[in-house]
């Protein structure tokens, strides 16, 4: 059923109520941004869903691939909104989107005025049809819709103020670079070491300096600048270990280790409940190079199989055919959990025992401060020219994580 022609007086009663319910949890924060929100239909853009579900915090699917994957979304309000303040455009500014779907470059179009410009990219025709149907529909067909793979951008139309990525890349194509102008800003959900964070990218010469950081999660890119995870399940489908493509690491030989005895080392490190874990997960990536993500389904944790800290995506290590990972502990008060490590294999305890030494060395220095910074530099670039900090190799770019 199509409900795009919905009452408009109902759809904006409706679009009012999300732009408020995000402004009172600290998404929204620029008036034009706000102002945007308040304007853009989003029900046209998801056609096949009620007005209520359109105006829901959250992912509309789209499409999925024959496995059931989705590959194409109408994101979630809330990061749409944290990557737009990310983006800060301004009137005037040209702008390439890549990952589209007519929603956020219709924001986007409100927000670069009738002096900028907006091209968004996708290498789905289906996907490009819709956007191109509704873009018009709701009367934004000054935006320009390209069938193409966003790996290469969109040269015809550069140099772009702004590259806005809405899929989740394993890297930084040079086309973006390319095609940015002198000053402009890319903005991208880049996956590092199994975690996807919103970076917002300044050019500077000839590399990008990160100015800010939002966790997030998309679709994964697909065409030439596809990056694909190795899975190794551990345990049947209960158990799975994942590493990025780039990481130099064999898990095959983990297989049935989680059968080998258990050592466990407690760090008397207190976490709130609600606290995010996503700046030690990254303190941990930095500090051991066969970093991976362990995620296990409830069975597991309750048959006492495992016990991470946290089951969708948890901190995991491999070294030595040995595997640990993070886990947690109920805290003196409801609220807290003590953090520490479980490891099996030959070198459990050392393991378990370096686990919890870079907890504390991360609570003791970044646990209650500001977060780390991120560079990107050509892969060429010699390592004497790069800053200092944790350099992860990817197929075109050095990225350098520092720590404050």
């Amino acid at each position: 059923m199509d409900w795009s022609g919905s009452d408009p007086r109902y759809a904006g009663s409706l679009r009012s109520a999300l732009t408020a319910r995000l402004i009172d949890q600290g998404a929204l924060r620029s008036g034009p941004i706000v102002a945007a929100f308040r304007t853009v239909p989003r029900h046209v853009f998801v056609p096949n869903v009620p007005p209520e579900v359109a105006y829901t915090d959250d992912v509309v699917l789209m499409k999925s691939d024959p496995t059931g994957a989705a590959i194409s979304t109408v994101s979630q309000p809330a990061v749409v909104a944290m990557m737009l303040e990310q983006a800060a455009i301004e009137p005037g500014d040209r702008v390439l989107e890549i990952g589209s779907g007519g929603y956020n470059a219709a924001l986007m179009s409100e927000l670069a005025g009738l002096d900028g410009s907006v091209t968004t990219l996708d290498i789905d025709p289906e996907v490009t049809e819709r956007a191109r149907r509704t873009l018009t529909e709701a009367g934004y067909s000054r935006v320009r819709v390209v069938r193409a793979d966003g790996e290469f951008g969109c040269p015809e139309s550069a140099p772009y103020d702004l590259i806005l990525i809405t899929v989740t890349a394993g890297d930084i194509a040079p086309a973006w670079f390319d095609q940015l102008s002198a000053a402009g800003r890319l903005v991208v959900p880049l996956r590092l070491r199994g975690q996807t964070r919103s970076i917002a990218f300044d050019k500077n010469g000839d590399h990008l300096t990160g100015r800010s950081d939002v966790l997030c999660g998309f679709v994964s890119m697909q065409g030439a600048g596809a990056n694909y995870e190795r899975v190794l399940r551990l345990y049947e489908d209960k158990v799975v270990l994942r590493a990025d493509e780039d990481q130099p690491i064999d898990i095959e030989p983990l297989e049935g280790v989680l059968l080998k005895p258990q050592t466990v080392e407690w760090s008397g490190i207190l976490l709130d409940r609600n606290e995010t874990f996503s700046n030690l997960d990254l303190w941990l990536a930095c500090n051991f190079p066969e970093y991976c993500v362990l995620s296990v389904k409830r069975s597991a944790v309750k048959s006492g199989l495992v016990g991470p800290a946290l089951r969708w995506g948890g901190s995991a290590v491999v070294e030595d055919e040995t595997l640990g990972y993070l886990s947690s502990r109920p805290g003196p008060a409801k609220h807290l959990v003590e953090l520490g490590a479980r490891a099996h294999g030959p070198t459990a305890p050392a393991l378990a025992a370096n686990l919890v030494a870079q907890v504390r060395a991360w609570d003791k220095d970044y646990g209650h401060g500001r977060g780390p910074t991120f560079t990107a530099h050509p892969r060429s670039t010699p390592a004497d020219e790069l800053p200092i900090g944790t350099h992860i190799t990817t197929r075109h770019t050095q990225l350098t994580i520092s720590w404050p």
